[in-house]
């Protein structure tokens, strides 16, 4: 990567100096252009003089051609670099043109109204647009019941990421069916896919503004009560109360929150959103172990009575999960329970293992 990066670096620099240097030095040089057409004018005007073959006035007459002349030329010199940076960032924008329009969905349901949770990938197959060539899944196929716990582990570039974002249709399908309470996601409006799921992610985000404008979100009609027991349950409470203004305290560079806090804070605007079901990227990696032990208390009550989908990074997080999906290179090798996957002594046990060698 550092190779990679260095290359990159040098060809940039490359055509920064040049863009720089052509950009400096086309003014300048235009400049002795024009004057050196005035000293040929004024040489050969004078030898024509001399000789009588012209008059005083002809040599004037030339002088204002070339500054006629040399002029144009200066403004158009100017304005090749300006070209230059249009055409650079015309091609960003004729690139968002060609993009392939996403299909009218006017058409589509909204989904099921009394949604259960009930989630089913059917023989599941898809590779990224721009790279088609690559399965990323190649025949996924899982069945999990209304508010099953379901984690998903495996390598790097097993597909964990993928899978969830299929789940969500931030992708089409190259074949198979996602069906929510058997009904499939590409009959429904991306946007009715999307008002299903809470989404807990890694990086934790909080904008500029009030604890209650950063918990709320876009849900209208919360009261503060279901603001102080949300951040109850999560163990943020206390937090909020210690701030200068609690739930009207901006939130800004002069209030300082920690990872935890951060991650807490997200936990509860998921569970004010209320969605049915839930998709948690590991939320335990970049903290401390006694603020992980106070997140996963909060994650396990917001995954209660909602079907959960858990991307593991940490197994021991997921000791308590319903089901297990053990990813490799885009299939699911095992799956089970966490006390059945170590039975079997295979991949997952491998991965439990070794992670607890390292940790000792």
């Amino acid at each position: 990567m550092k190779e990679k990066f260095a290359e990159m670096n040098d060809g940039l620099y490359d055509a920064d100096w040049r863009s720089q240097f052509l950009s400096g030095i086309m003014q300048p040089l235009m400049n002795v252009v024009g004057n050196l057409g005035y000293v040929v004018v004024c040489v050969l005007g004078a030898i024509l003089a001399l000789a009588g073959q012209i008059s005083f006035g002809v040599i004037v007459a030339f002088i204002l051609y070339v500054r006629l002349f040399t002029s144009p030329l200066s403004t158009l010199a100017q304005g090749m670099t300006q070209m230059q940076t249009a055409a650079a960032a015309g091609d960003h924008i004729f690139d968002f043109l060609h993009e392939e329009e996403l299909e009218d969905e006017s058409g589509k349901q909204s989904g099921p109204r009394q949604v259960r949770g009930e989630v089913e990938f059917d023989h599941v197959r898809f590779s990224y647009p721009n790279n088609p060539d690559k399965i990323i899944i190649k025949d996924f196929s899982a069945h999990i019941r209304p508010g099953q716990k379901v984690a998903i582990v495996g390598p790097t570039g097993a597909g964990k990421t993928t899978l969830v974002n299929l789940l969500m249709r931030f992708f089409e399908l190259n074949s198979g069916e996602i069906r929510i309470d058997g009904v499939p996601t590409s009959q429904m409006t991306r946007e009715s896919v999307h008002d299903l799921f809470s989404m807990v992610l890694q990086d934790t985000w909080l904008f500029e503004g009030t604890v209650r404008e950063n918990l709320v979100y876009n849900k209208t009609g919360v009261t503060d009560q279901q603001l102080e027991e949300a951040c109850r349950s999560c163990g943020i409470y206390h937090f909020i109360e210690t701030l200068p203004k609690g739930f009207d305290t901006v939130l800004d560079d002069s209030i300082s929150i920690s990872a935890g806090q951060k991650q807490l804070l997200t936990i509860a605007r998921a569970m004010i959103q209320g969605n049915p079901m839930l998709i948690l990227d590991e939320a335990t990696s970049s903290v401390d172990t006694r603020t992980e032990l106070i997140t996963q208390r909060a994650m396990d009550q917001l995954t209660e009575r909602r079907t959960s989908f858990v991307i593991a990074h940490r197994l021991s997080t997921i000791k308590n999960a319903d089901l297990i999906l053990v990813l490799k290179d885009g299939d699911v090798i095992e799956q089970g329970t966490h006390e059945q996957l170590l039975s079997q002594g295979g991949f997952y046990a491998d991965l439990y293992n070794s992670q607890f060698e390292r940790a000792s």
